[in-house]
C-alpha cells in the first residue's frame, strides 16, 4: 500500500474508533439473556436478547415473534454490544425479540474485517437454526447495526459466501430485512464510477487491507435478492461519506429491491447514538425503524 492510502486508512480508523460512545466491555445488560452463539480459538461471542415484556420463547400459544439483531461499530476495530442496548430495549417493548450481537473486533481477537463479517453471518443463522426454542419466526429476522457494524450487517444481507464450513450451511445467514446505521457499504473500487471511488477513498483504503475488498464490499453485490432496507445517515459526515449511502440506495431502487434512505441534514457520524440527556436523532432514528418494521410486518 502506498503512503497516501496508508493515511488515509490511519484516518478512517480513528474517526470510526472516536464516533463511537465510550462504553464498557464486556456489556453488563439487565434483563438480557446471554447466550454463546460462537466460540473461536477459546473466544465466547454471545447474543445479548431482549425478550417482549411477559414473553415465553416456549409458549406456542403467543406466536412467533419477529427478531432483529443490531452489530455495534467501532471500525472493525473496538467497540462494544452495549452501544444498540437502548434501542433493544425500545424494539421489545413493541413486541420483537431484539438482540445485541458480540463479534471479533482487532482489537481483541487480532481480527480481520472478513472475520468480522463471518461473524454476522454466524450470529443470524444462529438464531435462525435455533428459532424454535427462542420463539422467533424464522422468516422475519431483520439485522443491522452502526458504521462497521452496519457494513456486517449488511455484507450478510447481499454477499454470497464467508459462511463458516462447520456450520450448518442449510439454514440461511442472509437477514430478511436491514437496519442501517451510517453503514460503510463499499470498501472497494467502483468500476466506471470514477466520482464515487474517489468519495469514498478512505473506506476503500481500510478495504484494501483485506485480501479480497470487493469480496467484502456489499456495494458490489446488490442483487434483487437483496433484503428490504433503510438507512440513516448524516449529509454531513465526514467518515463515511454519505455519497456512498447514496450510491447503494440507487443501487438498490434500480435492482427492484425497496431502500429508504432518511437523510439527516447537517449530522456527522454517530449522529443517532443514545445519549443519557437525551438525543432527537435517537429518537426520531428509532420511531421511523419502528414505522419501516411496521410496514413489513415485524410489528404490529
Amino acid at each position: 500500500m502506498n503512503t497516501s492510502r496508508y493515511l488515509l486508512f490511519a484516518i478512517l480508523s480513528a474517526c470510526l474508533l472516536q464516533a463511537q460512545q465510550a462504553a464498557p466491555y464486556p456489556p453488563v445488560m439487565q434483563g438480557a439473556i446471554q447466550e454463546v452463539y460462537k466460540t473461536v480459538n477459546g473466544t465466547k461471542l454471545n447474543l445479548h436478547i431482549f425478550n417482549p415484556p411477559g414473553f415465553k420463547p416456549a409458549g406456542a400459544a403467543q406466536g412467533k415473534r419477529a427478531a432483529i439483531i443490531l452489530f455495534f461499530g467501532g471500525g472493525w476495530t473496538n467497540g462494544t454490544p452495549g452501544q444498540f442496548e437502548q434501542q433493544c430495549r425500545h424494539l421489545a417493548t413493541k413486541g420483537m425479540v431484539a438482540i445485541a450481537a458480540d463479534y471479533r473486533v482487532k482489537s481483541r481477537n487480532q481480527s480481520t474485517i472478513t472475520d468480522s463479517v463471518r461473524d454476522a453471518k454466524s450470529a443470524i443463522r444462529y438464531v435462525r437454526e435455533n428459532a424454535d426454542r427462542l420463539g422467533i419466526d424464522p422468516s422475519r429476522i431483520a439485522a443491522g447495526g452502526g458504521s462497521a457494524g452496519g457494513h456486517i450487517a449488511a455484507a450478510a444481507g447481499v454477499i454470497i459466501g464467508l459462511d463458516n464450513p462447520s456450520e450448518k450451511l442449510s439454514v440461511s445467514s442472509r437477514p430478511n430485512a436491514l437496519v442501517l446505521f451510517n453503514p460503510v457499504v463499499i470498501m472497494a473500487p467502483a468500476v466506471g464510477d470514477a466520482e464515487l471511488t474517489a468519495q469514498s477513498g478512505a473506506i476503500t483504503a481500510r478495504g484494501a487491507q483485506e485480501a479480497s475488498a470487493v469480496a467484502i464490499s456489499p456495494w458490489h453485490y446488490v442483487t434483487a435478492s437483496a433484503p428490504p432496507t433503510i438507512i440513516f445517515h448524516g449529509t454531513a459526515d465526514t467518515t463515511v461519506p454519505f455519497v456512498t449511502v447514496e450510491a447503494f440506495s440507487r443501487k438498490m431502487q434500480a435492482a427492484g429491491v425497496r431502500c429508504d434512505l432518511i437523510r439527516f441534514e447537517g449530522e456527522n457520524h454517530g449522529f443517532f447514538n443514545f445519549r443519557p440527556g437525551g438525543n432527537k436523532n435517537y429518537d426520531e432514528t428509532l420511531a421511523k425503524a419502528v414505522q419501516f418494521l411496521t410496514s413489513l410486518g415485524y410489528i404490529k
